[in-house]
């Protein structure tokens, strides 16, 4: 099969589909919980790589804390020089809260696009899909 662009991988990582096949799902079985293999195209998880973790934390603060950063910009500009600092932690509190619990499952899957365009899969990372269940 021949290699998405990154920016379609990407999408597809934004809508936890699989970067590579695009299979629905891919990796999740519920919000949190993930199988080792694309229950599509049998793409392995990890691909032997032991920091893969870090990466996919890296997207998930990119992910959850940017947009809180830009918020927070727009609402003090908007503001300055009242700024009323109560609810703007409450606002801000709560979308730190609430953001890396939404984009945790995309994160991942946006990692693994980015992986796969540095690191393209080889025969041997993939497996036969689970059986659906």
């Amino acid at each position: 099969m021949k290699r998405p662009s990154l920016p379609k991988m990407l999408v597809r990582g934004l809508f936890r589909r699989c970067a590579w096949c695009g299979g629905r799902g891919a990796f999740f079985t519920g919000w949190t919980s993930k199988q080792s293999t694309c229950a599509s195209c049998g793409l392995n998880w990890r691909r032997g790589d032991v920091g893969y973790e870090l990466g996919a934390a890296a997207t998930a603060v990119v992910l959850s804390m940017g947009p809180l950063v830009v918020l927070l910009g727009v609402i003090v500009a908007i503001t300055w020089p009242d700024v009323h600092v109560v609810p703007l932690f409450v606002v801000l509190g709560t979308g730190a809260i609430v953001l890396p619990i939404v984009f945790y499952p995309s994160s991942y899957t946006m990692w693994q696009a980015v992986d796969i365009m540095f690191r393209p899969p080889e025969p041997d990372d993939f497996e036969s899909p689970p059986p659906s269940t």
